[in-house]
C-alpha cells in the first residue's frame, strides 16, 4: 500500500516577536458594531421569485404590505406570483453611527426563490437585539451569481439566493454610548487574555504618558484614567492606539481539525524523546453472491447463496524515535513516521498522553 502524507502545517520558522500597535491588540470597551436584522420583500424578479403555494408567508407579507398602502386584496385570493421573494436583511451598525448615515446590508432569500438577480428590496426596518428599529433598508440588489437553463440543462455561476446593497440602509436611531462617563474612566480590552501582555501594555502606556494612567484589572481588561473633556479624550485614545507593545509569546498549541484532517502547529511546540510505532490496520470484507439452481425435475427451489471472505491486513511498523527541540525538528520527526493526517491525530494524542508532546491539543 502506498502511503501518502498530507500534513498541513500552517506555520513557518518561528520569528522573534515583533512590536505591534495597541489598536491591533486591543479595543476600547463599548466601541463595537451592533448586529441588525429585518424581514422584507424583494420585487422585480424575472420569474425567479418564491412559489407562493410552497412559501405562503411570501403572499401573506405582500398582502399585509399592500393593505398598508391602501390596497385591499379580497380574502381567499390565490396570488400566483413569481416576481416576489421573502428575504432576511442583515447588517452591522458601526459604532458612533448617527441618523442619516448609510451602511451596507446583506439580503438573503428565506423561501424557494431561484434567484434574486435584478430585484429591488422594499423598505425594511432593521431591528437590534432589544427589538427597537435602528435603520431602514431599501435599494437595488447586486447579485454576483448568474445562471441559465434550457432543454433540461442548466448552468450556474456562484450563488444567486443572496445579494448585497451598498449603502442600502439609513441610520434612524443611534446607539447610546457614553465614553468616559464615569469621571473619564475608560477600559481597554485585549483581544486575547494574557497576563504577560497586559502587564507590558500597562508599562508601555504609563511610560508613554510619564505618569500612572493605566492599571490592569485582570488578564484582559485595563483601566485608563482618561480626560473628562470629549476632545481631549479622543486625542488620548488616539495616542493610546498608536503605542507599540511587544506581546508575549503564544503558548504551545496543536490544533486538529477532525473534519478536514488539517493539523496546525505553532512555533512553540516541542517534542520530548519518545518511541512511536505506526502501522495501518485494514479489514476487508468481500461478499460474492451466487445462485444455487436445482436439477431439472428435482423439485427443489432456486436460492441465492452468499460467499463471504474476511481478511485482515496490518502493515509492519517499527519503533521510531521522535524528538524535536524546535518547530522544524518536530515537523521532521512527524514526517518520518509516514502517517496520514488522521493517523497523525491519533499519534499526537498518544504523544500528549505520554507526556512527550509539550503543547496544548485543541480539536475543532
Amino acid at each position: 500500500m502506498v502511503r501518502s502524507l498530507a500534513l498541513v502545517l500552517g506555520c513557518l520558522v518561528a520569528l522573534p516577536a515583533q512590536a505591534e500597535r495597541l489598536r491591533d491588540l486591543a479595543g476600547f470597551a463599548g466601541v463595537r458594531d451592533n448586529a441588525l436584522v429585518g424581514y422584507g420583500l424583494v420585487v422585480g424578479l424575472d420569474g425567479t421569485g418564491d412559489q407562493t403555494m410552497q412559501a405562503p408567508f411570501t403572499g401573506q407579507s405582500l398582502t399585509n404590505m399592500l393593505s398598508q398602502l391602501g390596497i385591499t386584496v379580497p380574502p381567499g385570493t390565490n396570488m400566483q406570483l413569481r416576481n416576489v421573494a421573502a428575504v432576511m436583511v442583515t447588517a452591522d451598525l458601526p459604532p458612533f453611527a448617527r441618523p442619516g448615515q448609510r451602511f451596507d446590508v446583506v439580503v438573503s432569500s428565506v423561501g424557494n426563490a431561484d434567484s434574486l438577480r435584478g430585484g429591488t428590496l422594499l423598505m425594511t426596518p432593521l431591528k437590534g437585539a432589544d427589538g427597537d428599529t435602528y435603520a431602514i433598508a431599501q435599494g437595488n440588489l447586486l447579485v454576483g451569481g448568474a445562471g441559465a437553463s434550457a432543454g433540461g440543462a442548466s448552468v450556474q455561476i456562484n450563488q444567486q439566493a443572496g445579494g448585497r446593497i451598498s449603502g442600502g440602509a439609513t441610520v434612524e436611531r443611534e446607539v447610546p454610548l457614553a465614553l468616559g462617563a464615569n469621571g473619564g474612566l475608560l477600559e481597554l480590552e485585549l483581544d486575547s487574555s494574557d497576563f504577560g501582555t497586559a502587564q507590558r501594555v500597562v508599562s508601555a502606556i504609563n511610560r508613554e504618558f510619564g505618569r500612572p494612567v493605566a492599571a490592569a484589572r485582570n488578564g484582559r481588561v485595563i483601566a485608563l484614567d482618561g480626560p473628562r473633556d470629549a476632545n481631549a479624550r479622543v486625542n488620548f485614545m488616539a495616542r493610546i492606539e498608536n503605542i507599540e507593545v511587544t506581546p508575549t509569546e503564544a503558548p504551545a498549541r496543536v490544533v486538529l481539525n477532525s473534519r478536514t484532517g488539517s493539523i496546525v502547529l505553532n512555533g512553540a511546540v516541542t517534542l520530548r524523546q519518545a518511541a512511536v510505532a505506526h502501522g495501518n490496520l485494514s479489514i476487508v470484507i468481500d461478499t460474492e453472491v451466487g445462485v444455487s439452481q436445482p436439477n431439472p425435475f428435482g423439485g427443489g427451489e432456486t436460492v441465492v447463496v452468499e460467499d463471504t471472505e474476511i481478511s485482515i491486513q496490518q502493515q509492519p511498523g517499527t519503533l521510531k524515535v521522535v524528538e524535536g527541540a524546535n518547530l522544524l525538528d518536530v515537523v521532521d520527526a512527524l514526517n518520518s513516521l509516514g502517517a496520514t493526517p488522521n493517523d497523525l491525530m491519533s499519534i499526537l494524542e498518544a504523544l500528549k498522553a505520554a507526556g512527550s508532546l509539550r503543547a496544548e491539543l485543541e480539536i475543532i
